[in-house]
């Protein structure tokens, strides 16, 4: 690794008090700027949240410029197609929530590709009460389990997975409010663990298990262009992974700057919320992975094991696509230098 830290711990200095949610889905454009070779127009599928606290503070702190690059970040909306902004080529950079979503648009004929994994392990969590515990997924029989209408796919593959028949679920459809876990009126509800604030209803009664921990191993925030930014503009792609690794380092080395940063940019999070979720963020950010592949790292395997059991579950339209449709680890290789190596 280069010796970028310590300049970084240098500038982290200035930040004090006065500095200064699960995303469902990101992209970015390259645009030429004035101001810089290239602006990156990053366009949120939903309202800014912790999910780009590595981003903000890169930005912050300077590395998009040290690129190139200018950036610019826009809030998104339930109405926002992300992957098929990016595909189409109406902008030329993306993250989105869960990895799936690109396998499925890969297999229905988008030509993305993924290029590094921002959380290592995905944070949706089946959440109960101690009164009435979900530990391990055989738990989940004779249950009511309510999630969200986008997520039934993972609740589907989590009970195959582990050999539990569908119909020895009850499933209905929830929004982001715990209340009826926390009155009874389901057993079981669900979520990102970093969703802090939507949690806090449950207290110190809540009992976590991850889709991770069940079996169902999946990305999260992945970062994906598309096979011709790829071919034509893969230095800025580079440039790119390279300034929001070395944001997502700073985040690491000082969270309280780095929330400092993000409630600076948008005053209407609440730095408390916020600071009781950064080391959540982190810590699907990075781990033992991370400590001995970089920021980002993500595994060809991984990504085999995701497309057999999306395919078992006969989820592809137009087939199951190839690992090397999906992803590359030709950005990952190129910046191996540059992002951090913590865990």
């Amino acid at each position: 690794m280069t010796n970028w830290g310590l300049n970084r711990r240098h500038l982290l200095q200035g930040f004090g008090a006065a500095a200064g949610l699960a995303t469902t889905g990101t992209f970015f454009s390259i645009e030429p700027a004035k101001a810089a070779d290239f602006k990156i127009k990053m366009q949120l599928g939903w309202l800014a949240s912790n999910g780009i606290l590595g981003e903000v503070m890169a930005d912050k702190l300077g590395y998009f410029a040290d690129e190139g690059l200018e950036l610019e970040i826009i809030p998104g909306g339930p109405n926002i197609d992300g992957v098929a902004s990016v595909a189409s080529g109406a902008n030329n950079f993306g993250s989105i929530s869960s990895s799936p979503s690109l396998m499925l648009a890969r297999s229905a004929g988008l030509p993305i590709k993924c290029v590094a994994a921002g959380y290592q392990q995905h944070p949706f969590t089946y959440f109960s009460m101690e009164s009435n515990p979900v530990r391990k997924p055989e738990d989940l029989i004779g249950k009511k389990v309510a999630t969200q209408g986008t997520a039934r796919i993972l609740l589907r593959a989590l009970l195959a997975k582990n050999g539990i028949e569908e119909d020895q679920v009850e499933v209905s459809v929830m929004g982001g409010d715990m209340a009826p876990l926390k009155v009874g009126q389901v057993d079981v509800a669900t979520g990102w663990q970093t969703n802090v604030g939507a949690l806090s209803v449950l207290g110190d009664e809540r009992v976590d298990m991850k889709l991770w921990d069940a079996g169902i191993q999946l990305y999260a925030n992945p970062y994906y262009t598309t096979d011709d930014v790829l071919q034509e503009h893969s230095d800025k792609v580079i440039g790119a992974i390279r300034a929001i690794s070395k944001g997502w380092g700073a985040v690491y080395e000082n969270p309280t700057a780095g929330v400092d940063a993000l409630v600076e940019r948008y005053p209407n999070l609440d730095k408390d919320s916020e600071m009781k979720a950064v080391d959540l963020v982190l810590g699907f950010s990075f781990n033992d992975k991370t400590k001995a592949g970089g920021w980002g790292i993500m595994t060809t395997e991984n990504w085999q094991e995701q497309i057999d059991t999306y395919n078992s579950l006969e989820q592809f339209t137009g087939g199951a696509p190839k690992v090397s449709d999906i992803m590359t680890l030709d950005i990952l290789e190129a910046t191996k230098d540059a992002r951090p190596t913590f865990g």
